[in-house]
């Protein structure tokens, strides 16, 4: 016999727990897949993991610069498209924007120098990198294959091309290595106080892999973090009887369900967001930066202040154990359809010297040796002019052919790897596609691309999954 009160016990721990599932499911956790194999995955939670192999790197900032930098008047300088310039390319060419199409080349406006003791060409738009050219690798034949934003940068932050729905580079790491700090996250994005970036939060969604991997996003303002204080009225000792009650509940909880391994994590997030209300704040404060590192990132100019900031906060927070940290411009600035000489250089001003900045300033700190800097977009642009040869001229698209560059972190320094043909339009020598840059990062962090696998649906997932990838050797120390 059950008697009424046993009834209703029972009954409301049912109900119990459809809400937890429901809470679960809400938040990306009911779904996830765990390891199903030993030894083929790694454990869920947030725990500090070891790699496949000694790393070099122990941290990474990605400087992701949407719209397609163009390459062939930043990083790629052409002599032939100089020689060339107003003549018809003979080429074959996909366009974006048909009704603009033309196939005449247009040289660059602006002029390039070279830099430091490797020689370096680069941009007069870029005076302060040129101050780190002894610093960077840059990659000069990237190639997507794939013109569109929004297809190349799924395939650089998730591995296949356009496919949405996938863990981003930044949740993989976090879920191969867990967190290297008790009281900050992992993955951090920074975002820009104009909006969000083209694709918006897929740039750092951890798609398919549980919701506590994707990225935690930073505003561009204070508060950085929205809800990390607490109400006055619990502050102090009274939150920290709170706490310490809770704490002891889900230690009960855990000894009598010790494989709930979805709910442990999302006590493990809860505690880390209590952890975080002192430490996220003391990451953030500049106010202890001394002038002549604020007068590096540009922090008191009005052109560089927002940028510059950002990057400083990113410094501040792999010294403090944050893996990964990604850095977003709002919208796609680098999109130079039109005006290009006007815009490119506006967009150069904003970021060249906070960029240069952040390398200075983790090499002076001895962080640059472990900590790798990327510096990109998802695509570059056409040789060829969009529109016609007047102050409105632009470049469309090009996703066959266009650099970026990497520093630190068991990066080659001082060095160019890679060549576009003549004029710039498709990568021709030591090709490398964003498969092939993930399978370098994560070998960097002591990780085989291969054998970085969870299991989603029954399916062995890896970062690198919509081309052969091999890790770019010529390019490590």
């Amino acid at each position: 016999m059950i008697t009424r009160r046993k009834a209703l016990f029972q009954l409301a721990g049912g109900i119990g727990g459809v809400a937890l599932s429901d809470m679960l499911a809400r938040e990306g956790l009911l779904a996830a897949d765990g390891p199903s194999k030993p030894g083929e995955n790694f454990p869920l939670g947030m725990a500090s993991k070891e790699p496949h192999f000694q790393p070099r790197a122990k941290a990474m900032i990605s400087m992701f610069m949407h719209g397609g930098p163009s390459h062939v008047d930043l990083f790629d300088p052409k002599p032939e498209l100089q020689k060339n310039h107003g003549k018809e390319y003979t080429g074959n060419i996909a366009y974006s924007f048909v009704g603009r199409a033309n196939k005449k080349l247009m040289a660059s406006p602006f002029k390039f120098s070279k830099h430091g003791q490797s020689g370096t060409e680069l941009s007069e738009l870029l005076p302060h990198t040129g101050m780190i050219a002894d610093d960077i690798c840059v990659i000069r034949s990237m190639h997507t294959g794939h013109n569109g934003h929004e297809v190349s940068i799924r395939f650089f932050h998730g591995g296949i091309a356009g496919v949405l729905g996938r863990p981003t580079m930044g949740s993989w790491l976090t879920y191969a290595l867990g967190n290297e700090s008790k009281n900050l996250p992992s993955y951090m994005v920074l975002s820009d106080e104009g909006g969000l970036p083209v694709d918006g939060t897929n740039n750092w969604s951890s798609g398919f892999m549980p919701a506590y991997y994707q990225g935690t996003v930073l505003r561009p303002r204070e508060p950085r973090i929205l809800n990390l204080e607490p109400p006055k009225e619990v502050q102090g000792i009274s939150q920290q009887r709170n706490l310490a009650l809770l704490n002891q509940l889900n230690k009960n909880h855990s000894l009598l369900h010790p494989n709930e391994a979805e709910l442990e994590s999302r006590i493990s997030s809860y505690e880390l967001a209590a952890s975080m209300q002192d430490s996220a704040r003391e990451a953030f404060d500049l106010s202890s930066e001394p002038k002549h590192i604020r007068q590096l990132y540009g922090i008191d100019d009005a052109e560089t202040r927002s940028y510059g900031t950002r990057c400083l906060i990113a410094r501040r927070l792999v010294e403090r154990g944050v893996r990964f940290v990604q850095l977003f411009l709002s919208g796609q600035p680098w999109d130079n359809h039109n005006t290009i000489k006007k815009g490119l250089s506006s967009i150069c001003r904003k970021t060249d010297q906070p960029a240069a900045a952040l390398v200075m300033d983790l090499k002076q700190r001895g962080l640059l040796d472990t900590t790798l800097v990327h510096f990109g977009g998802e695509i570059g642009r056409l040789p060829v002019v969009e529109g016609e040869f007047d102050e409105r001229a632009g470049r469309d698209h090009n996703g066959q052919g266009f650099s970026i560059w990497l520093a630190g972190g068991g990066i080659k320094p001082g060095i160019t790897y890679g060549e576009t043909d003549e004029v710039g339009h498709r990568a021709a020598v030591n090709i490398v596609n964003p498969n092939d840059f993930q399978a370098t990062i994560l070998h960097l962090f002591g990780l085989d691309h291969s054998k970085m696998v969870y299991f989603h649906n029954g399916q062995a997932q890896v970062l690198t999954a919509g081309k052969p990838a091999r890790v770019v050797k010529e390019i490590l120390c």
